[in-house]
């Protein structure tokens, strides 16, 4: 029998608390961004983990992580599997790294029971999707999808370094970045496996899920300019920014709610900033989402003329940034159905555990398709091939924070959810010509 001990679900748990250990968060918080010494750190375990799992590395022009193992014939198009390793401040240790380790147990299963299937499999643990560094979110896979954006060299973070600047401090060429795109025609799929962030799963009692479509997201900086003034200014002659920026903030949130979208105020800052001293000016970010870019980019058009209809009646000044965007993402059907199959897979396997059991265990429920409002790197990896997503239920949908949970349970399905979902695309896969071998 192969040795699979580090493809099952408590080997995957056990990586994603030896990755939580790369922080540079006090305290035992977590904090992970793109282009930092715990960035290199956690790429050179996932590459020495894709190794073991019988796959070539490399790390691309971007600072992802890569691996390959190959097809039944060498230079094949290749199946993505991938999530990413960086974090938000104060983060959890499961949401993008789960999928990371995920595919990369898949990939070392099927090595080990030596199938060789007809295409090749890649594994990319992309490098920065949270956008906490720079403000603009998925540069690694925007890389890969070669959508990158040659304004974004002069993004800078809160240090001051601009983007071009921490490239080159991480050993990374700027001028060499479009060595990271790759062509459609180098894959034939992208599979990722990620919590749900959500607590549909939970509420449904359902340990998977499939992704449906990914909402389309854009985000903003938003500068409201009033007059900084004593706070004994009376009530007819101030220009509180900060006043306007809190009429505005609900004012989204009611257009946000009426509309079915998702609206998110998670930045305010006011300056000066004192206890005695109107607020001169305020600056907040805006996160809008929704299952349609018409619905949300109309939803936009209007909460710009608030802010104008607000600012004008209370003497202020609005100016407005986009920080990024990124159009929805719907997942193919051929890779739902794949991910069902696998789904019903691991829920037969898991049925007979119970059954060994209980005389009468519970009957496998059908798969749930669910929308995702979060983003993901499949967003930007839509734009060469088609997506596929595989939900994990999360505890209590929590996110983003240091009480993101799953069970080895949960873990145990999901692996063989996507193990099987990837053999199930390989059984009605037409063997391909060779492509250009990916980088050695």
């Amino acid at each position: 029998m192969p040795d699979l001990s580090n493809s099952s679900a408590a080997a995957v748990l056990e990586r994603c608390d030896e990755l939580a250990c790369h922080t540079s968060a006090p305290d035992g918080l977590i904090e992970r961004v793109y282009l930092s010494p715990e960035h290199a750190a956690v790429n050179a375990l996932a590459a020495g983990w894709m190794r073991d799992a019988g796959m070539t590395t490399w790390q691309d022009a971007a600072g992802n992580q890569c691996g390959r193992l190959e097809g039944d014939t060498p230079g094949l198009p290749a199946l993505l599997l991938g999530s990413h390793l960086d974090t938000v401040p104060s983060a959890g240790r499961y949401d993008g790294i789960l999928g990371v380790l995920t595919a990369i147990a898949v990939v070392e299963r099927i090595a080990a029971a030596g199938r060789t299937l007809p295409f090749a499999l890649e594994v990319v643990a992309f490098g920065d999707e949270e956008g906490t560094r720079f403000g603009t979110a998925l540069l690694g896979s925007r890389a890969l999808a070669g959508t990158w954006l040659d304004a974004w060299w002069e993004l800078t973070d809160e240090a001051g370094i601009s983007l071009h600047d921490a490239f080159l401090a991480f050993g990374l060429d700027p001028a060499a970045i479009t060595g990271a795109a790759r062509s459609s025609n180098d894959f034939v799929g992208y599979l990722e496996a990620h919590i749900e962030q959500g607590p549909v799963l939970e509420e449904h009692d359902l340990p998977l899920g499939i992704v449906s479509s990914i909402a389309g997201a854009r985000r903003f900086q938003i500068t409201i300019t009033g007059k900084a003034g004593h706070s004994g200014t009376p009530w007819t002659h101030r220009r509180d920014a900060l006043a306007g920026a809190s009429e505005a903030i609900v004012a989204i949130e009611r257009l946000a709610r009426d509309a079915d979208l998702i609206a998110t105020v998670g930045h305010l800052e006011v300056f000066p900033d004192a206890v005695n001293v109107i607020a001169g000016r305020a600056e907040f970010s805006l996160d809008l989402r929704g299952r349609f870019d018409a619905d949300r980019d109309r939803v936009w058009q209007q909460i710009e003329a608030l802010l104008e209809e607000i600012c004008a009646t209370r003497g202020l000044h609005v100016a407005v940034h986009q920080t990024h965007a990124a159009p929805a993402a719907h997942c193919s059907d051929r890779l739902r159905g794949v991910i069902a199959a696998g789904i019903g897979v691991a829920g037969l396997e898991a049925a007979s555990i119970r059954a060994a059991e209980d005389d009468e265990p519970d009957p496998t429920p059908e798969p749930l398709e669910l929308l995702s409002m979060a983003g993901h790197d499949a967003m930007a990896v839509a734009h060469l091939t088609e997506i596929g997503m595989l939900f994990v239920r999360c505890a209590g949908g929590v996110s983003h924070h240091p009480d993101e949970s799953v069970t080895e349970a949960d873990v145990a399905q999901a692996l063989d959810a996507f193990e099987a979902a990837v053999l199930t695309l390989a059984e009605g896969h037409p063997v391909g010509l060779p492509h250009e071998q990916a980088p050695a």
